[in-house]
């Protein structure tokens, strides 16, 4: 994190694009910085948004969760189950240690771009709170985006 603007610090791949995109940018960054944070907003502030489009009783896949306090909010307000997916590996882990015993939520390590692993129509509603952007700001960044808007519109 830089400590003038409390986001993670960015690490540049070729062409002076950021490397979101990519598992090892987020390896790396959950590695050095395992603290919980919130991009954009927490749950409590967009909770009454979530309600009226998210079904409590019907899975909700929250689409590049690092290791933000997010969904347990939304298991705190009543939904029965989150299915959380992240690219990094490391942040998973912790995830899927940190909630053992919370049987409402599910971490699994995925790519945004191809998560042909879950089943079509599986879920009620697709959460993202920065994943497409951190999309965007990588190399190939129109087709990666188009990628993940094809997975989460499947």
């Amino acid at each position: 994190m830089t400590a003038a603007n409390n986001t993670p610090a960015s690490s540049s791949s070729s062409g002076g694009t950021q490397a979101y995109g990519e598992a090892w940018y987020w390896d790396n960054r959950y590695t050095h910085d395992p603290s919980t944070f919130d991009w954009y907003q927490k749950y409590t502030s967009l909770s009454p948004l979530i309600r009226l489009y998210a079904p409590r009783h019907h899975p909700i896949l929250v689409v590049g969760c690092g290791n933000s306090a997010f969904s347990e909010g939304m298991v705190e307000d009543g939904y029965d189950e989150v299915v959380n997916v992240d690219i990094s590996s490391v942040v998973i882990e912790a995830m899927q240690n940190k909630y053992s015993t919370c049987p409402h939520l599910k971490y699994m390590m995925m790519d945004v771009r191809d998560m042909s692993a879950l089943g079509r129509g599986t879920f009620a509603a697709v959460i993202d709170k920065g994943t497409l952007d951190s999309l965007l700001c990588g190399h190939n960044s129109r087709d990666n985006a188009a990628k993940m808007l094809e997975e989460v519109w499947s």
